[in-house]
């Protein structure tokens, strides 16, 4: 789950961004026309398109609303903390020129969730874009998982991407078009011994993605899965050792940790007209890791 970050970066007035006009007065970044210009008449762009990503201000979670909004979304990120979140939003707002809004949310607890879905809404005027992306480990063997952690994880890993999709799919149902996509694990796939709070919850996700995509692809909704691999972001680094990091790394086709960005276009890929037929997918973006015997 997301955490109060420190500081990535120069300050947004040090970017040339100016709050009170919502534009940048300096040419530092590409300008949001520019941006926007490699989308347009194409079947990635999501201009007139409305997004949430959950677990949006760090990590995965960030890159993923930001090719989003580079693409021409506005763009809604959920993060638990108003400090943090609220930066996220400015940072990524002055980096791509569209409207990015920080909301603050626990999606580890449904009534934080259910409150989101409603804020969401009510402040971006609908969602078409559902990205649940929000999610933790607890590293621990099978005699060892304590029920708060296994209930903790259970409420943020899966039962918030219910909570959202039942609350925003008849949004979507209305208007005849949706995208919904989780983000699961390789670890659904493959897990280590002290994994298996984490595996069975994005697992759990798989079976979501079957049956909402039979339920709503009639109404011009797909419903997917991503599943990262090793990706260089602060939940893996936090919790596994430099040892462990290696051996990751060493198990990819590619011989290295995924860079945050490159998970990026496929998000956008699932989000957009591209993927319009493209559903009940589950997309592993792994560099290799999990085809790999021995």
């Amino acid at each position: 789950m997301d955490a109060s970050a420190e500081r990535a970066g120069p300050s947004l007035r040090e970017m040339g961004y100016d709050p009170g006009h919502r534009r940048k007065i300096l040419a530092v970044v590409p300008v949001f026309s520019d941006l926007l210009r490699m989308y347009e008449n194409t079947p990635f762009c999501l201009k007139g398109r409305t997004a949430l990503v959950t677990g949006g201000s760090r990590g995965l979670g960030r890159e993923m609303a930001k090719i989003l909004a580079r693409a021409g979304a506005e763009v809604a990120i959920c993060s638990r903390t108003p400090a943090g979140v609220g930066e996220a939003a400015r940072q990524l707002s002055a980096e791509t020129g569209a409207r990015v809004e920080g909301l603050v949310a626990d999606v580890g607890k449904r009534a934080e969730t259910e409150r989101l879905a409603k804020e969401a809404v009510a402040r971006m005027g609908k969602i078409d874009i559902l990205f649940s992306n929000a999610g933790w480990n607890v590293p621990q063997t099978a005699e060892s998982i304590r029920d708060e952690d296994w209930d903790s994880l259970v409420e943020l890993n899966v039962t918030s991407s219910m909570v959202l999709t039942r609350a925003l799919a008849p949004g979507m149902v209305a208007r005849k078009w949706g995208r919904i996509i989780y983000t699961s694990s390789i670890m659904a796939f493959v897990s280590t011994p002290e994994r298996p709070a984490y595996s069975a919850t994005k697992a759990a996700l798989h079976g979501l993605v079957k049956a909402n995509c039979l339920h709503l692809g009639a109404h011009g909704i797909t419903v997917n899965c991503i599943c990262p691999g090793p990706f260089a972001t602060e939940m893996p680094m936090s919790i596994l050792s430099a040892d462990q990091q290696k051996r990751f790394a060493d198990r990819t086709a590619l011989g290295r940790w995924g860079q945050p960005h490159e998970l990026a276009p496929a998000a956008l890929l699932l989000a957009s007209e591209a993927g319009g037929y493209i559903t009940g997918s589950i997309l592993v973006v792994d560099g290799g890791v999990t085809i790999r015997m021995f």
